[in-house]
């Protein structure tokens, strides 16, 4: 499953490690979601103009996908008030329509993070959207400082068993001024949302379409937004899924994780079986949680990549990132009562387990995020937010790791009319899932205020990224095909597709049919 991003202000705790690699940014990563990064340097010729240009078109393959696609890339200056200055490529893919025979209009479907491929995760949107490529071609553009569009990653090479590592010996600043002196050829001022809105209506110009239908998932909500800001002729729908309204600071997240665990602990004391198996699940999250802020715990367990015996120390931040991803996807959230319980009578393997999922699996351009967080989020952060922030220890954890980091980044400030909600009458569907863990629906009811042709719809048993998990992507599709949202109807999305908990490591309770029926099967099963 794709995590879309937004662990903007998630995901410094879990300190991601990837293939025994940990990223210089860790407390940067306070906002990210998931996929696959692939380091493709893409640099163009010093001779190139101000003016966009196609440098190359090709026949390409993307992952995960066996046909053939279009592939290529413009060259922009990275900075446009220096237009003979370094230049950058931005790449770009294009899964043709299945039937349609003119190409006026394209789908595009923007990533999350900050700091996700588009392209590295074509299989996703391909899968997703299948039905609106049946007449439009799907457009994926690696957005600047991301995927093969001049990436702005950085990661230091980790202790030889990273599980063994206390994240809080980490020096932040020192980290931090490493991965910027490791991007010293690039200007981290220049790779916020506002540049890369100019670099994706050039991709569309280059192109050819007249219309763009626009997805934006998480972060990608925002590049959709803006995009209604400052290019509304050319769009003719819009979707924002997992929402980030303009009006909201991202580093107020930590209430929103906050919002996950509660739900969590209360959707298994509404369940009799989950109740039943784990009556004190609240008591025992809390004991973990007390416990691990004393001090870590040190002990061994079996390596979840290799199954050899290892160390861990088992820290807070550890223990609490890992609960907090597994609230991304419905199936790994159903392990958490079972985990939980676990770790509260010292058995860690469980968690590990869930840790062991997010191994490698991030795939976010830390320093184009702390670009895009540091110069629209941390700035604009207000007391009143700020002590808000601070009420969670999620918040507390993110206030650190931002003082320090985007001290080092140093990238301006955006407007404060960035902040203003957008005021819009292109026909947009807004849609929220009940258990998020990042954007939860109150976001996108607030994304609402001004937008006078567009509907809200709320899926009870989504987390992140509604379309993916539910029949949001038919919804998409309809809106797509119709231009509109009057007939848009989200009744299907109230069918109950929860995973059913896991009681033990090999047994989950099935939601029966029928409530006056409780049944107990083994294996992954699911209603």
């Amino acid at each position: 499953m794709m995590h879309h991003g937004l662990q903007m202000g998630g995901d410094s705790l879990l300190s991601h490690i990837r293939h025994r690699r940990i990223p210089v940014t860790r407390l940067i990563s306070a906002l990210v979601i998931t996929g696959l990064v692939m380091s493709l340097p893409a640099f163009a010729d010093d001779t190139a103009s101000g003016t966009p240009k196609e440098s190359d078109q090709s026949s390409c393959y993307l992952d995960g996908l066996s046909e053939q696609l279009t592939c290529g890339y413009i060259t922009v200056p990275e900075n446009a008030n220096k237009p003979d200055g370094k230049q950058i490529q931005i790449h770009y893919a294009v899964l043709p329509a299945i039937k349609s025979s003119g190409h006026s209009e394209a789908f595009l479907a923007i990533a999350g993070g900050p700091g996700q491929s588009a392209m590295d995760n074509a299989a996703f949107f391909n899968r997703t959207f299948s039905k609106v490529r049946q007449q439009r071609d799907i457009l994926l553009i690696d957005q600047r400082g991301t995927g093969r569009s001049n990436i702005l990653n950085c990661e230091a090479e980790g202790a030889e068993n990273a599980l063994a590592i206390n994240e809080a010996d980490f020096d932040t600043t020192k980290e931090t001024q490493t991965c910027l002196d490791n991007l010293s050829d690039s200007d981290v001022t220049q790779y916020g949302s506002l540049n890369a809105l100019e670099d994706f209506e050039a991709v569309r110009q280059h192109l050819g379409y007249q219309k763009l239908h626009i997805y934006g998932i998480s972060y990608g909500t925002r590049m959709a937004q803006l995009y209604m800001r400052h290019y509304p002729e050319v769009l003719s729908t819009v979707t924002i899924d997992g929402v980030v309204p303009m009006q909201q600071n991202v580093l107020v997240i930590g209430q929103a994780i906050s919002r996950a665990f509660d739900l969590l602990l209360q959707n298994c004391a509404d369940n009799a079986l989950c109740n039943n198996q784990f009556p004190q699940l609240r008591a025992e999250l809390e004991s973990v949680d007390a416990k691990l802020a004393i001090a870590p715990i040190i002990t061994q367990v079996r390596d979840p990549l290799t199954g050899d015996s290892t160390q861990l120390t088992m820290t807070r931040a550890k223990f609490m990132g890992a609960i907090r991803m597994a609230f991304y996807s419905s199936s790994i959230r159903a392990l958490l009562p079972h985990a939980i319980h676990q770790a509260a009578n010292d058995n860690f393997q469980a968690i590990m387990g869930l840790y062991a999922l997010n191994l490698d699996s991030t795939g976010i351009a830390m320093g184009m995020h702390a670009s895009v967080v540091c110069g629209e989020d941390w700035q604009r952060m207000t007391p009143s937010e700020r002590e808000e922030v601070n009420s969670t220890y999620f918040g507390q954890e993110m206030i650190k790791g931002f003082e320090q980091s985007c001290s080092v980044w140093n990238v301006p400030a955006v407007d404060e009319s960035f902040s203003a909600p957008i005021s819009s009458d292109i026909p947009t569907l807004v849609l929220s899932g009940q258990v998020d863990p990042a954007t939860p629906p109150s976001w996108g009811k607030l994304a609402m205020e001004k937008l006078t042709n567009a509907k809200h719809f709320v899926a009870p048993y989504a987390t992140h990224g509604v379309a993916g998990q539910s029949c949001g992507n038919d919804l998409v599709a309809q809106l797509v095909e119709t231009g509109g949202v009057s007939e848009l109807d989200g009744e299907c999305l109230n069918k109950d597709v929860r995973r059913n908990f896991y009681l033990n490591a090999s047994t989950v309770e099935a939601i029966p049919v029928d409530n006056s029926e409780q049944t107990v099967e083994q294996g992954d099963s699911h209603d």
